[in-house]
């Protein structure tokens, strides 16, 4: 037969959430940096290859749309409040 286990198998341990917060503050950046490339790209690719503004023009824009969406979200980390 089975042996009984030793512990409570019901018996939740202690959450660590300082460790929760941290991994959701990475995946929140993850995805919000990961948006702004994915757009950046998109500008990219809809400026070379469709409009008229060649491959320089579609590289300007991708790198005016990041730093403007990086200095954005910069700005708004800074002045949010941190729990």
């Amino acid at each position: 037969m089975a042996q009984q286990p030793g512990y409570d198998p019901h018996a939740t341990g202690e959450m660590d959430y300082p460790e929760h917060q941290r991994t959701y503050a990475r995946f929140l950046g993850l995805v919000k940096y990961g948006s702004i490339g994915v757009v950046a790209i998109l500008l990219f690719m809809a400026v070379a290859l469709v409009g008229n503004g060649g491959f320089i023009g579609g590289i300007v824009l991708a790198a005016i749309f990041v730093a403007v969406a990086v200095f954005v979200l910069s700005a708004g980390e800074a002045g949010s409040m941190k729990h």
